[in-house]
């Protein structure tokens, strides 16, 4: 079998521990490069991962799907070697500042240090050891795909001829894409709805002190969905990860001791001290947001409309208004614009939320709506201005609609060709054996 091989780094760092967890069972090396090992295990939870990314409705062949995925972590395994032989090294501080941003955001999916260890049954610096392992190879092999290919550039002809170079029957099919921005504004909570809120945190707090159940209280009034069904508990945070507000006045508390209701920019909080180690520490609260009045939402609304008639007038560009007043994190830094998986601002209409769709269903290219009142991805209510910039028809992929997209598609395809040429030239440099229950797939064997 011959492969027109696509260099896919099959790293799965989350999966480490799942490995580490079934060592009582019995695994075998399918293959070595030089002084790299490669274990049965590797490549079966590999396998599955693979499997996983498959659409539903796509078929494939289980054989000539595992051999690929052997063939990835073989390369793996074969960029490794040929760092160890080069002396390719990465900044152990790299690895560590890596490691803990890991360790932290497992232990905080698993809710807990403890628990975290429960499901392992491991201590945290193990599991920790485990991890650091598997970083460092990724660190590495990123660092020699960068000196192989990181040079590497693309020209408009080479373009246009690896566009032709596609069959016309197997050229893809792009569903209508937009590119579409939005300046939100949350209403200011005027301060008698503040003063409720803070009123009935004191009241919550003061039934707390005299005997209470935090947890129950927590469960029925807290609006944070995250915590609200584990009585309220954050799990360990180090310092700086929360917002200053909520940090502050939890790192003034006695374990066991409850704050007076903070403000920040989620609502306000009753916090509760749990524990402290070192530089982290566990909280529970319950979080109470006050409610947006109409008066707020007619002041947001005003101050959108402010800002639109700003626009059309051209007294400032749309993506510049959006960096300097839209509430939205995640598409304030672009200008306020949507973006997809691959940072492009061309968005497929499949991928909108449906009332963003409906929207600019109704909407001219290059029209800014008028403020529409809508829930954001946290269920808060908030005012937003939509700017409908373009609009494409459902059409066969071709270079005057599609040239980044296929631009992007030449230079991965002239990188992958760049480190085929690299594999079968440094395969000759290092010892690789396969075990014989793998000989069919032909991996490595012919340039």
């Amino acid at each position: 079998m011959k492969y027109i091989k696509k260099i896919v780094i099959v790293f799965i760092i989350a999966l480490t521990f799942v490995v580490a967890a079934k060592a009582q069972v019995l695994d075998k090396v399918i293959a070595k490069v030089d002084n790299q090992i490669l274990l049965q295990s590797e490549l079966d939870i590999a396998f599955i991962q693979s499997i996983g990314q498959i659409p539903p409705s796509k078929e494939y062949n289980a054989h000539d799907l595992k051999c690929k995925v052997l063939e990835s972590l073989l390369i793996n395994k074969l960029m490794l070697a040929k760092a160890e032989i080069d002396s390719v090294v990465v900044d152990p501080e790299m690895v560590n500042s890596q490691l803990d941003k890991r360790m932290d955001y497992f232990i905080k999916m698993a809710g807990s240090a403890e628990k975290l260890e429960k499901l392992y049954k491991k201590p945290i610096d193990q599991l920790k050891d485990e991890l650091k392992k598997s970083l460092k190879d990724q660190l590495v092999i990123q660092k020699m795909q960068e000196h192989i290919t990181g040079s590497i550039t693309i020209t408009p002809e080479e373009v246009k001829k690896f566009f032709n170079a596609i069959p016309k029957d197997s050229l893809p099919y792009f569903s209508t894409t937009v590119e579409v921005g939005q300046i939100v504004k949350i209403p200011t909570i005027g301060t008698t709805e503040k003063n409720k809120t803070r009123a009935l945190l004191a009241h919550l707090r003061q039934q707390i002190e005299n005997g209470a159940d935090f947890c129950k209280l927590a469960k029925e009034y807290s609006q944070d969905p995250g915590s609200k069904d584990s009585c309220g508990e954050l799990g360990f945070f180090k310092r700086g990860e929360l917002v200053p507000e909520y940090e502050a006045a939890a790192l003034k508390l006695e374990p066991g001791e409850i704050s007076e209701p903070i403000e920040s920019e989620y609502g306000f909080h009753l916090i509760q001290l749990i524990e402290r180690r070192s530089n982290s520490y566990n909280t529970r609260h319950i979080l109470i947001k006050p409610i947006s009045t109409e008066k707020d939402f007619g002041y947001a609304q005003n101050f959108l409309d402010s800002i639109r008639t700003l626009i059309l007038k051209d007294s400032t560009s749309f993506p510049k208004a959006a960096n300097q007043f839209s509430d939205d994190k995640k598409t304030k830094p672009t200008g306020g614009f949507f973006t997809d998986e691959k940072s492009s601002y061309r968005v497929s209409i499949k991928d909108l939320d449906p009332v963003l769709f409906f929207t600019i269903d109704t909407m001219k290219v290059g029209e800014i709506s008028h403020p529409i009142k809508f829930k954001t991805s946290s269920g808060e209510e908030a005012m937003r201005i939509v700017y409908l910039k373009e609009k494409s028809r459902p059409h066969i992929a071709n270079l005057e609609e599609d040239y980044q997209d296929i631009y992007t598609a030449a230079l991965e395809h002239k990188k992958n060709t760049t480190l085929n040429e690299w594999f079968d030239k440094t395969k000759d440099e290092v010892y690789i054996h396969i075990d014989d229950d793998y000989l069919d797939c032909n991996i490595l064997l012919n340039p």
